[in-house]
């Protein structure tokens, strides 16, 4: 099936990740002190397998509640929040509920993923009379995720109007997102020890400092030049975020590249171009005739002996090194755990005659494997290697399980290969899909393959799986209920990163880092139906090459959470709300909360116009149902922090506690009709004023506001 097409219409210095977050959110601190207890609603929350906003019982908080928990939906149904906490510690959680079945009912707690215990939830009289109870709650500093789920030793059959969390009094959390949780520690060129040139920083599209993180890369084109990291953590990996010249002919290039650890040669990377440079106009072919060279970034990893603290790799262009220069942008570093042995029934894939790392293609052995899996109701297992696919591997109802993805890969071939489920709750975890695709093909040709495309049941989840050279990462098709995609890597797509289509419900993408995407690096298109009630957050973007870091095409109920994207390149805002593409109109609250752009919005050079940070565009239909903007900072915007366009009306929106510092022409920029409200919200260091807005749009002005 092919990805519908969304081309371009014509139309009138990133620190570590950690450096990153200090520059975003440790400037501006405008919380104040006070009792931290907040009230968080069911109705708000992001639901799965099952759970559902309803309205019918009265007595309810907010808007509605949450119901679903019926037997139907046993072992699968959730509701999962998104709690600040000022800092690390144990607060206490109410939950306010409905018990109308006259007996003690259950549900189970989690927080970040691990259940804390079972909830009791007394009968207090019929569905329209709601109870409480309290629980100990553990907080991460910051925030956690806190979920009900109705798991299969539950009897649920409750609704759930809201939760209240109270930690120790203090300060508010400051504004803005944080992204993932990342397992490595990340290392700027620009930062490192180096006797070579320092590129940039540069944000002109189809530069090479324009698409590196932070807008700066280290060059190195003569022998003995070098970048040099000091590890700041133990590690036994390495990967190489790089550019090098491509082939005459586009099909790419290969050169060493001297990796030295503590001033000893340890070995040659090998490095290649051909996953990268693209050429001409969009969709961006593979042919250097056409000019307009971009995409010049690609990452290679390695495993490593075990490196403490305080050891010195070099990167070194030495007599080996035969490419006339190398871009260095960044390095990760982290500690690679040992492969995990296969769980007990599982059907491994060499039984049935795969075969690891001899190139040949393993495509039948799998589907063999799978075949036996689904007989049984188990899954299979991916072991240690490299596995050849050559076509998309089918599968429904099982798992497919590796021993981690530095260590089970399955390997694409001539652009092909990936997994596509078709129903059933199915689990994708601990495993690389490299892929094969060197360009990207028009959108209505199917040449090469998307890496995890297909309809997931309820309870799916795909979790601490690697993507890399894939025309998508994850697109996900309408019917899809209840995924959870957690710890997932994508990286160097020609298309979007992970896409949830339209038809999509009670999804989330959380945990996850996308870098060095072709087109949003996470995208909801409710194309045709509605994308409803899904999230992302706490994710982390890097350097999209073309389009957004977030872009919510219309749709009902979501939001975008605690996350962090930097560097987005041409064509681009950090987050998009928007109804461009045609998308089912919003509907419900669109909530965005708690995020942090850096370095984002982008020049359009089809359109001629600026995007800015956050960017919510009224295109086919009018924006009107409510858009929630809270918590966020925009630092370093490249054009405007907001941007509300076009020719359409746009209003129920709401700023609150937002951060604006530095832009590079408006603060607040308004090209629309309509209203928006603006509380605690604070511009400066802008280049052209505090707001440009139209007589015939109504800013709304509440209290705290500075700047604008």
């Amino acid at each position: 099936m092919s990805h519908p097409s969304r081309p371009l219409p014509l139309r009138p210095r990133l620190l570590t990740l950690s450096a990153v977050l200090a520059l975003a959110v440790g400037a501006a601190c405008i919380s104040t002190a006070q009792a931290a207890s907040s009230a968080y609603e069911a109705e708000d929350a992001a639901l799965s397998g099952g759970a559902a906003v309803e309205t019918e019982h009265a007595g309810y908080t907010g808007s509605g509640y949450v119901g679903g928990f019926t037997d139907a939906n046993k072992g699968s149904a959730a509701v999962t929040f998104t709690v600040a906490a000022a800092s690390a510690g144990t607060g206490e959680l109410e939950l306010r509920y409905a018990n109308g079945t006259g007996v003690d009912m259950t549900l189970s707690l989690y927080v970040d993923g691990t259940r804390a215990r079972q909830l009791t939830l007394p009968s207090p009289g019929g569905w329209d009379a709601w109870g409480t109870v309290t629980a100990p709650v553990d907080l991460a500093a910051g925030g956690s995720d806190v979920a009900l789920r109705f798991d299969s030793t539950d009897s649920g059959n409750v609704n759930l109007d809201r939760i209240t969390v109270t930690d120790d009094d203090g300060p508010d959390p400051d504004p803005g997102g944080s992204g993932a949780e990342l397992p490595y520690t990340e290392y700027e060129a620009e930062d490192a020890a180096t006797n070579a040139t320092v590129l940039g920083p540069d944000r002109t599209y189809r530069t090479v400092a324009s698409e590196a993180s932070g807008r700066q890369a280290v060059r190195l084109d003569q022998t003995g030049e070098y970048v040099e990291f000091t590890l700041t953590e133990p590690a036994n990996s390495l990967v190489l975020r790089y550019s090098i010249p491509d082939s005459a002919d586009g099909s790419g290039l290969t050169a060493p590249l001297g990796l030295y650890i503590d001033g000893r040669k340890h070995t040659d990377l090998e490095l290649t171009s051909a996953y990268s440079w693209v050429y001409g106009q969009y969709p961006f072919p593979n042919d250097p005739s056409q000019g307009l060279a971009h995409r010049f970034f690609d990452e290679t990893r390695t495993l490593l002996d075990p490196l403490p603290a305080g050891t010195v790799l070099r990167l070194e262009k030495d007599a080996a090194s035969t490419a006339a220069h190398y871009d260095i942008d960044l390095i990760d570093t982290e500690q690679v755990g040992s492969p995990s042995p296969r769980p007990a029934g599982l059907v491994d894939i060499a039984d049935h005659g795969a075969v690891p790392d001899d190139g040949a293609d393993d495509t039948a052995a799998i589907r063999s494997a799978v075949a036996a899996a689904q007989s049984a109701g188990t899954g299979v297992w991916v072991g240690e290697g490299r596995f050849t696919i050559t076509e998309r591997i089918q599968v429904n109802g099982i798992e497919v399980r590796g021993a981690g993805p530095w260590h089970s890969v399955l390997e694409g071939a001539d652009g092909r290969g990936g997994i596509e489920p078709t129903g059933g709750t199915v689990t994708i975890a601990d495993l690389m899909i490299d892929g094969d695709v060197r360009h990207r093909d028009p959108d209505d040709q199917i040449t090469t393959d998307t890496a995890v495309e297909g309809v997931f049941g309820p309870g799916s989840v795909v979790s601490n799986v690697w993507i890399e050279h894939a025309k998508v990462g994850m697109w996900i098709h309408n019917g899809t209920d209840g995924l959870t995609v957690t710890g997932v890597r994508v990286r160097n797509t020609f298309a979007d990163g992970i896409h949830l289509n339209g038809g999509t419900s009670d999804t989330v993408v959380e945990q996850s880092h996308i870098r060095g995407t072709g087109d949003d690096a996470l995208a909801m298109w409710s194309n045709g139906t509605a994308v409803s009630n899904s999230s992302f957050r706490h994710n982390t973007v890097q350097t999209p090459n073309l389009a957004n870091g977030i872009a919510i095409y219309g749709g009902h109920g979501n939001s975008a959470v605690g996350n962090l994207i930097a560097d987005t390149v041409t064509a681009s805002a950090g987050i998009a709300v928007s109804t461009r593409f045609d998308p089912v109109p919003f509907s419900g609250e669109t909530l965005i909360e708690g995020n942090t752009l850096v370095r984002a919005g982008g020049l359009e050079p089809n359109w001629n116009s600026r995007f800015g940070a956050l960017w919510i565009y009224a295109d086919t239909s009018d924006i009107t149902a409510p858009v929630t903007v809270r918590d966020m900072v925009v630092r370093d915007s490249t054009y405007a922090g907001i941007l509300m366009s076009w020719q359409r009306q746009i209003t129920n929106v709401t700023f609150e506690d937002v951060v604006i510092d530095g832009t590079g022409t408006w603060g607040i920029e308004i090209q629309a009709t309509g209203s928006a409200s603006f509380t605690d919200v604070d511009v400066s260091g802008t280049g052209s004023g505090g707001l440009s807005a139209p007589a015939e749009f109504d800013v709304v002005r509440g209290e705290g506001n500075s700047g604008f």
